[in-house]
């Protein structure tokens, strides 16, 4: 060999890959690398629902008897006896005034007369129709004269028994209208009594975008000025649905528990708690990613077995210190919160709780570096 020609040696790594391919291409029992997978994301999952917010609306009133029934005779007359004065407590069934009986129950036996005449009328002229000495016709008008004294009979005896007034529920006299000696004309009130049954409520006027905001069951508390030391508790139990034609306002009723000992007509302020329902999904701030003005990206998790993670454009509607409304999002959707910025779509999950996902913050930070080429 001319020493002027000497052959370039094979670069030792090309030669040992080539030597390597080589063998595996050529052993009869090579097999397929194995697929590579990138491991399950941790990440912690929220639901996601509607967002509200709490606000107050102030509403002053008078404390009553949530049933203030006026009592009265149904037919006129002289009052004979009134058994209560005003603040009087009485129980269900108590008398609590008359009118004078006589002339009632004179009409009452009147009537009874009439009934025992038709009977006897009614029995005769059955007997003479069984002989045939009276008529068909005879025998049905005596039948009716017996059905209207009868009926008289029972007209006669329900003014008998509203002559009287008793207390329909236990309960208060708040107010007393009549004294013994007066003339009552049929229906008009003798006795307002505040019923116990339904409690006490505070009544108030609400401006219409107020009564728009107040729901039956809000919480509200009410204070007196009489009784400036103490707070009363309760809850919205009406709320009208038509408006005073005189103030323009939706009235209100507010039931307050341990209130029986204040009297009626007593003036309060009440503090009540109303929720507003806003428009879009509540979502922690901490899901928003990539904001751009009013948009931003989420993430929620699959409910498969293995779940996956799938992006989400959101329009934010507002933010309310660590939550945000947001529209786009999926009523039912397992929004990622924790662990948002380290998923990739499609990325498989493993959805831990937020201690076990704390406790793995270094390795992730040392993850994170690596995949952005700060560190080895």
């Amino acid at each position: 060999m001319s020493p002027a020609f000497r052959p370039r040696p094979l670069h030792p790594i090309v030669s040992t890959s080539s030597v390597l391919l080589l063998l595996a291409a050529c052993a009869p029992d090579a097999q397929p690398a194995p697929e590579l997978r990138a491991p399950p994301v941790a990440v912690t999952v929220a639901d996601v629902g509607p967002t509200s917010r709490v606000g107050t609306v102030t509403a002053t009133g008078t404390i009553a008897s949530r049933d203030e029934i006026p009592l009265g005779f149904k037919i006129g007359g002289v009052v004979a006896r009134v058994l209560v004065d005003d603040g009087a407590t009485v129980r269900r069934g108590q008398l609590l005034a008359e009118l004078d009986l006589r002339e009632i129950d004179a009409a009452v036996r009147k009537a009874q007369v009439a009934v025992d005449k038709a009977q006897r009328d009614h029995a005769r002229v059955q007997r003479l129709a069984l002989d045939s000495v009276a008529t068909l016709a005879q025998l049905q008008d005596a039948q009716s004269a017996l059905d209207a004294a009868l009926a008289d009979q029972a007209s006669a005896r329900v003014n008998r028994e509203y002559a009287v007034i008793t207390a329909p529920e236990a309960g208060v006299v708040l107010q007393r209208l009549i004294a013994p000696g007066s003339q009552m004309a049929a229906g008009s009130p003798a006795l307002i009594l505040g019923g116990s049954r339904r409690g006490r409520v505070l009544r108030a006027g609400l401006p219409d975008r107020d009564a728009l905001r107040v729901r039956a069951g809000d919480s509200a508390t009410v204070r007196f000025d009489a009784v400036a030391d103490r707070r009363y508790r309760g809850a919205v139990v009406l709320i009208g649905r038509s408006a005073d034609p005189r103030t323009g306002t939706y009235a209100v009723e507010i039931r307050l528990a341990d209130a029986d000992a204040l009297p009626s007509g007593l003036v309060g302020t009440a503090s009540i708690a109303v929720r507003t329902m806003l428009v879009g999904l509540s979502v922690p701030v901490d899901a928003l990613l990539e904001a751009d003005g009013d948009s931003a990206t989420v993430y929620v998790a699959t409910r498969d077995t293995e779940p996956v993670a799938q992006p989400h454009r959101v329009r934010i509607r507002g933010l309310d210190g660590e939550r945000a409304t947001v529209d786009g999002v999926p009523g039912d959707a397992r929004l990622i919160t924790q662990g948002a910025a380290y998923v990739t779509p499609g990325a498989r999950l493993r959805v831990v709780t937020g201690a076990t996902l704390d406790s793995m913050a270094p390795a992730r930070s040392r993850t994170v570096a690596t995949r952005g080429g700060l560190s080895p």
